[in-house]
C-alpha cells in the first residue's frame, strides 16, 4: 500500500525510482479505507535527505499513510530554503487541534547543549505534550528520545568522551511485538555524543528497554502500551550517511574518528557494510502494524491521554 505525499514532494521522485508505491492525496481521496495518519517532525537540517528516508521506512507495510510535515517555528533551518518549508511543511500551530494515529520526532544536532539551551525547546516541549494527548504511538530517534526521557520521565543525559559512531551489533533484552521477526543480534548504527543511562531508565516502572550494546548502550525502549517509543540510533540511515559525516567531519578538522564496523576492514577507501536495512525495515512496519494500526481507534477523534504510570 502506498504512502501518501504532495505531488511534487523532491522524496516523491527518489522513492519512485526505488519502486516504492507513493501517492498523491487527490487519488488517495478517491478510496474508501482510512489512511494512518503520520506527523513526521522533522528537527533535523538536512530536511530533504532525512524526509525521504523516513518516509521510504514507512512505506514498507500493505497500510496506507497519510504525512504531514512538520517543522518548528521558533528556528529556521539555514540549510533549506524557505520555499521548500512552506509549501511542504506545516508548523505545530497549523496542526495543535488535529489528532495522529502516529508521530516520528527526528533526532537533530544539539545534543551537546543543555535543554534549555536548544532554542526551541519550549516549542518542543508543547510538542510533546501534544503527542501524549493527541497522538497514539510517538517514535522518538536519538536525540530526541532523550529529550522525551528527560521530559516526560525526568532521566537526564550524559556527555560522552568521544561520539558514538558507526554501526554496533545489539541484543534483544526483552520480547517486543516491536522486534518480532528479529534476530537475537542484529545491527544498527548510531551518531551521538551524549547518552541516557541504563539504570535511569530500568527505575521506571513503565518503559521496558528492548534492545541494547554493550558499547553503545540501550537501542530499543518502549513503554508497555507501546505509546511511546525510543530508538537511540539511526535504523533509518541510508548506506552513505555515516560515509558522509565522517569525511564532513574529518574535511572540517573536527577529532573524528572512523566509524565502527562499517567499511571493510575500517578503511574508508572500501565497501561500506549494511547490515542494518532489513532489521531496520522490520521494526518501522512491526511499530506501524502493532503498535498503531491495531490499537488505534478507527475515529481517532476517540485517542485519549498517554497514561503514566
Amino acid at each position: 500500500m502506498p504512502v501518501i505525499v504532495p505531488h511534487d514532494l523532491p522524496a516523491k521522485q527518489i522513492l519512485l525510482k526505488e519502486n516504492i508505491f507513493v501517492m498523491n492525496e487527490k487519488r488517495a481521496e478517491s478510496q474508501d479505507i482510512r489512511p494512518l495518519k503520520i506527523a513526521v517532525v522533522n528537527l533535523m537540517p538536512t530536511k530533504i535527505e532525512t524526509e525521504t528516508q523516513l518516509i521510504r521506512m514507512l512505506s514498507n507495510t500493505p497500510l496506507q499513510v497519510n504525512i504531514d510535515l512538520i517543522r518548528t517555528s521558533t528556528y529556521q533551518s539555514k540549510n533549506i530554503g524557505e520555499e521548500h518549508l512552506k509549501k511542504f511543511y506545516k508548523t505545530f500551530e497549523d496542526i495543535k487541534y488535529k489528532k495522529y494515529d502516529a508521530m516520528i520526532i527526528t533526532g537533530a544536532p544539539v545534543e551537546k547543549l543543555d535543554y534549555l539551551e536548544v532554542n526551541y525547546w519550549e516549542e518542543l516541549k508543547e510538542i510533546m505534550d501534544y503527542a501524549r494527548e493527541n497522538v497514539y504511538s510517538t517514535m522518538f530517534i536519538c536525540w530526541a528520545s532523550q529529550a522525551a526521557l528527560y521530559h516526560y520521565y525526568g532521566v537526564d543525559k550524559y556527555a560522552l568522551d568521544k561520539k558514538i559512531f558507526g554501526v554496533f551489533e545489539n541484543k534483544i533484552n526483552k520480547e517486543s511485538v516491536l522486534t518480532r521477526g528479529f534476530d537475537k543480534y542484529f545491527y544498527a548504527p548510531q551518531s551521538r555524543y551524549t547518552y541516557c543511562k541504563e539504570e535511569d531508565i530500568e527505575t521506571i516502572e513503565d518503559i521496558d528497554i528492548i534492545a541494547k550494546s554493550e558499547e553503545a548502550g540501550f537501542h530499543i525502549a518502549a513503554t508497555k502500551d507501546n505509546r511511546f517509543i525510543f530508538i537511540s540510533g539511526h535504523c533509518e540511515y541510508d548506506e552513505d550517511t555515516l560515509d558522509r559525516e565522517y569525511k564532513r567531519d574529518k574535511g572540517m578538522g573536527l577529532a573524528i574518528e572512523i566509524p565502527k564496523n562499517y567499511y571493510e576492514d575500517d578503511d574508508s577507501s572500501k565497501d561500506i557494510i549494511v547490515r542494518w536495512k532489513s532489521h531496520g525495515n522490520l521494526l518501522f512496519s512491526n511499530w506501524l502494524n502493532y503498535c498503531v494500526y491495531q490499537e488505534t481507534p478507527y475515529d481517532i477523534k476517540k485517542i485519549d491521554n498517554k497514561v503514566f504510570k
